[in-house]
């Protein structure tokens, strides 16, 4: 009898630390594939970017700037990875993904969508307000196959140019994410273009706003790991000194570490910005 309780104890002990396994979210620019950037241009930085994302362990990846060419070379690269996403300019391949890549052995897609940053989100290749750029939001709805738990991932990249563009995506983001998410806890990720002080980042985290969202690293319970700002232009150290690329968090989350990633090679980067990475449990 002894014995049989041991081995039940071991077993629940076991679920336990299933169920409580972290996920580790990871935010990404990996900038897009243009020979200008001469030796850091694409193709001599494309493994440095898969190994980032399998030496972290990363679960779910929001990439941004990245041309279906990319996509393709990572997707090859990470082989244990699917990803979900649409190129903006035409719903279909044409122009930059903001795309999700996750790992397969932890996570299982229920649902997958991409709108737009515009007037008209449901329109393929709409540009919203003063936009500079055609802009987009993809995302996926989870399960983490250890723990059974169900969350979304919303991944995106805010206009580089137009204030007013970025003020309404931020908005309309908020709007969204409680829209199809509901009470799922959601993870956001994305290159905001936008710092802590400015307009968009304040309309997402306004806490008076029942739809705000919160930083991971402002939960983080161990202190923030690596440099303020995400990013480096390719010159050694932080070109800027405040962050402009975000892990946001809607729902019961526990956040156990937060990093900006800027390891080099030989003086290089693996991108123009550094990743964002979240080491996160669904409560």
């Amino acid at each position: 009898m002894k014995k049989v309780v041991t081995i039940l104890l071991l077993l629940l002990a076991g679920c336990t630390a299933f169920a409580q396994l972290p996920l580790h979210v990871m935010s990404f620019n990996i900038r897009m594939n243009t020979p200008h950037d001469s030796l850091n241009a694409w193709p001599y930085r494309k493994d440095k970017v898969a190994a980032t994302v399998q030496f972290f362990e990363v679960n779910t990846l929001g990439v941004q700037e990245a041309l279906y060419d990319q996509m393709l070379d990572l997707q090859q690269s990470l082989p244990g990875y699917k990803y979900i996403g649409v190129g903006r300019d035409d719903g279909k391949t044409k122009g930059e993904f903001s795309a999700i890549f996750y790992d397969t052995a932890r996570l299982q897609i229920l649902d997958q969508q991409t709108f737009w940053l515009s007037e008209t989100p449901a329109v393929p290749g709409s540009k919203g307000w003063d936009a500079a750029i055609t802009r987009i939001v993809t995302y996926g709805k989870f399960k983490d196959k250890k723990s059974g738990k169900i969350f979304y991932h919303f991944n995106t990249h805010f206009d580089h140019m137009g204030k007013v563009a970025r003020r309404e995506s931020a908005k309309l983001l908020l709007q969204k994410v409680h829209d199809i998410a509901g009470k799922t806890p959601a993870i956001i990720t994305g290159d905001f273009n936008a710092t802590p002080d400015d307009e968009p980042i304040r309309v997402i985290t306004n806490v008076s706003d029942p739809l705000y969202l919160t930083d991971s690293k402002s939960q983080s319970k161990t202190p923030h790991f690596g440099p303020v700002g995400t990013f480096n232009g390719w010159k050694q150290g932080e070109a800027e000194p405040a962050p402009i690329d975000y892990i946001f968090l809607k729902g019961n989350f526990e956040v156990l570490k937060h990093a900006t990633i800027s390891e080099s090679w030989g003086g290089r980067y693996a991108s123009d910005h550094f990743s964002v990475l979240s080491v996160i449990k669904i409560k």
